[in-house]
């Protein structure tokens, strides 16, 4: 497999389109909303949101009136663009630059929430160090919510390979200390008009 820099990557992606412009824009994103709200909590509950970095999700979550909001992505450049976008509300967003497989969490979250993050990392190493951060960060009893590319999704998405899931895939992945809750299928129409398959499942940090 070719090394790629996936910092460098997504931060010509995101230099290069504009946000409602890649293919994974969500206006409102309905789902992780939906998962969210199903983790309970409340809106003291600390949330990070990873590879979010110009997701509409922080947006959502701030106007809902959630305080504890912490988004991390790898692109400094989507950072970016969120603050922007936000205005004076990314004031009270905890806003981290950063590659989940080589982050170590300072603190503990209740929720913790990726959309299209894990597909992305197709090699073993990667994806233990994803879940060695995702077991730092999450506190016993918090939840997880977890979006990748379902089994009959793309195979490929921004010019890499990806790796599809399904529930129990992806609850095989994160190992004994992760308990499935609930698994939903979600069609995600991208701004071109193609469909993606994605499934969402929500685990328990146990």
């Amino acid at each position: 497999m070719v090394h790629v820099d996936r910092r460098q990557h997504w931060d010509r992606v995101y230099g290069e389109k504009a946000g409602h412009e890649v293919s994974w824009f969500q206006a409102e994103p309905v789902t992780s909303l939906e998962f969210i709200r199903h983790c309970g909590g409340t809106k003291h509950s600390a949330i990070i949101d990873v590879g979010g970095g110009d997701s509409r999700l922080v947006d959502h979550l701030v106007a809902d009136g959630f305080v504890d909001v912490t988004v991390l992505d790898l692109s400094a450049h989507a950072i970016a663009r969120s603050k922007q976008r936000l205005g004076a509300a990314a004031e009270r967003v905890h806003w981290i630059t950063a590659d989940i497989t080589r982050w170590t969490p300072a603190r503990r979250y209740r929720l913790w929430h990726d959309r299209a993050v894990l597909h992305f990392l197709t090699e073993r190493k990667d994806r233990e160090a994803y879940v060695r951060a995702l077991s730092a960060a999450v506190e016993p009893g918090g939840c997880v919510v977890i979006s990748t590319f379902a089994l009959d999704g793309p195979e490929r998405c921004s010019g890499l390979p990806v790796r599809r899931y399904s529930e129990e895939m992806l609850a095989e992945e994160l190992g004994p200390a992760f308990e499935l809750v609930e698994a939903a299928c979600d069609d995600h129409c991208t701004p071109g008009g193609a469909v993606q398959p994605f499934q969402f499942s929500r685990f328990t940090r146990l």
